[in-house]
């Protein structure tokens, strides 16, 4: 177990604070704008480097379709739409047949320069709206960030009926129009729909968030070379995007060469019933892929029977019993003998424990408060109580996950979450939670409805527990106000199983980190999330969108190469 006087240390910080890995608000990317502004650049010089940097993306990446069907910019009165008709201008200048659609009768004074300069080099401008299902590629520079209203029922309808009629064929400058770079929420009915997002500078936070990733489809982020010392004026907890090319530097604990098995990490499983028998396999199968050197399991007998026969390295330290709610039963651990308190007398023999996962399929159950409330509830209430105190005085890692969430909320309500917030801020150890949005919603119901991002951050300062909050694009937030969120991941990979694997990974990496005299940081958790979104796009890409098995990414977890990120094999749908 864990010496929890011992000095442990922290892993390096992770991902570099730079450019491609700072999530920013569109008031944060206007302020470091005006900051270089108000250094002697002027706006001009900014807008040109932005808006070429683009257009060289654009011939480069969809060269063949403007060449044979031309293009169209969309241009807005502002500086967004000074970007579009900079990029116009050198599609014209490229050989490309361009033409500008405003339908705005005024423009900012830079922009409306540029506009003139378009006219003047005989870049057609066209009085009506345009036909959607011209052939030609629609590149939107309507409204930019900022936006924080309808874009129109006009302009909502052409971009409805150009998804419908021409898919895949609208770019997005720096933001969709009609869709809120902050929140990631649609200003009114219908943003545009792009194939691809060339978001500029710093990436805006609100278009990784999962309503937006309808609307954004490929991000990619253009270079602005803004200087280190401008972004070094951000705040020091400022949100970090985390992608394949992090996998190399991620923080990877390892313990000294010498380490037997039980220096390798010692971890402890909790899972399965009868109901749910897989999930117990599936977490083991994901600790496994984690490399930690000593598996053990607490499982119902239905699944202890034949553990041995497709995972014979893993030990059944104990039999979980039925309680009446069809859950599993934590009363009559032994609790010593697990390694989760210290043996009562001098000599007694009991396993040391690193971490210790609870949760993946072990049913409804009593939770620590509805236990502790009920003292004459019997020996099975009494049973319930010690498990849950020995769990909050254990001083390794803690990782609850599931029903292991469900059961520390029973109860429901404000109280369960209440009564689940001080048991948390109690605990002796690191504690690490890998909540779905239901599940996170009965431990933290007041910030149920917060964007991702920010309630994820909320509940880790709240809870003292660093938070994996499950999406789309999975956030990981710690108590000290550090946060990442995962930049891609596969929608074929959203299946049943894989929160099983991912828990039973988080908790082997974590294990292992303690075994190494590490803490239990926040990042390594942010780490084992990229891990298993990476793995997923690994076996989509091996074995196509039906091959994101549960055990598939696991095997592929074990397979990762932090020198060698790999990425889904799924081509795009371009011209």
């Amino acid at each position: 177990m864990p010496d929890p006087t011992a000095s442990l240390l922290a892993p390096p910080p992770w991902p570099a604070r730079d450019a491609a890995h700072l999530l920013v608000s569109s008031r944060q990317m206007a302020g470091l704008e005006e900051q270089i502004f108000a250094s002697g650049l002027p706006v001009e010089a900014l807008m040109e480097k932005a808006a070429l940097a683009v257009g060289r993306r654009l011939l480069k990446q969809h060269g063949g379709l403007l060449r044979q069907r031309g293009a169209l910019v969309l241009v807005g009165p502002g500086h967004n739409g000074g970007d579009g008709l900079v990029i116009a201008r050198e599609l014209h200048l490229a050989g490309v047949a361009t033409a500008i659609w405003s339908p705005f009768e005024r423009h900012k004074p830079l922009t409306a320069a540029h506009l003139r300069h378009c006219l003047w080099l005989g870049i057609p401008r066209l009085q009506r709206p345009p036909d959607a299902n011209g052939p030609e590629l629609w590149i939107d520079a309507l409204l930019g960030i900022g936006q924080e209203r309808s874009a129109g029922e006009a302009i909502e309808s052409l971009l409805a009926e150009r998804q419908q009629e021409r898919p895949q064929r609208l770019v997005a400058v720096d933001v969709p129009t009609g869709l809120c770079a902050d929140s990631g929420l649609p200003t009114g009915n219908q943003p545009a729909c792009a194939d691809t997002t060339y978001c500029i500078g710093l990436l805006k936070q609100g278009l990784i968030q999962d309503p937006a990733l309808a609307w954004v489809g490929r991000l990619e982020r253009i270079e602005l070379g803004l200087p280190a010392t401008l972004l070094q004026t951000l705040p020091a907890d400022q949100p970090l995007a985390l992608g394949a090319e992090d996998l190399a530097t991620a923080p990877r604990p390892q313990p000294a060469p010498q380490a037997a098995k039980y220096g390798r990490g010692r971890l402890l499983v909790l899972a399965g019933s009868e109901a749910y028998r897989g999930a117990a396999q599936l977490a083991l199968l994901g600790a496994s892929a984690s490399g930690c050197g000593s598996l053990r399991a607490g499982l119902p007998q239905a699944v202890a029977a034949g553990l041995w026969v497709v995972q014979p390295h893993v030990v059944v330290a104990a039999n979980l019993g039925r309680n009446g709610q069809g859950g599993r039963d934590l009363a009559e651990l032994d609790l010593e003998a697990l390694g989760l308190v210290a043996p009562a007398r001098s000599g007694a023999g009991s396993q040391r424990l690193d971490a210790l996962l609870l949760g993946p399929g072990i049913g409804p159950g009593t939770g620590p408060a509805a236990a502790a409330a009920a003292p004459g509830g019997g020996e099975r209430q009494a049973g319930e109580a010690r498990t849950w105190t020995a769990l909050q005085q254990f001083p390794g890692l803690l990782v609850l996950d599931a029903d292991g969430l469900n059961r520390l909320a029973a109860g429901g309500g404000a109280a369960g979450a209440d009564a689940a917030l001080q048991w948390l801020q109690r605990r002796a150890g690191a504690t690490w939670l890998t909540p779905h949005a239901g599940e996170f919603a009965r431990l933290f119901p007041d910030l149920a409805d917060l964007p991702p991002a920010e309630a994820a951050r909320f509940a880790a300062q709240r809870s003292g527990a660093a938070v994996l909050l499950k999406g789309a694009r999975s956030v990981v937030a710690a108590p000290d106000g550090r946060s990442w969120q995962l930049l891609r991941a596969s929608p074929a990979a959203a299946r049943a199983g894989l929160g099983d694997v991912l828990a039973g990974y988080a908790a082997g990496r974590g294990a292992l980190a303690l075994a190494a005299g590490w803490s239990a940081d926040g990042s390594l958790l942010a780490a084992a999330a990229l891990d298993h979104a990476q793995a997923g796009l690994a076996a989509i890409g091996e074995q196509g969108a039906g091959g994101a098995t549960p055990m598939a990414v696991a095997h592929a977890l074990a397979q990762i190469d932090p020198d060698q990120p790999r990425e889904s094999a799924i081509p795009r749908p371009f011209e």
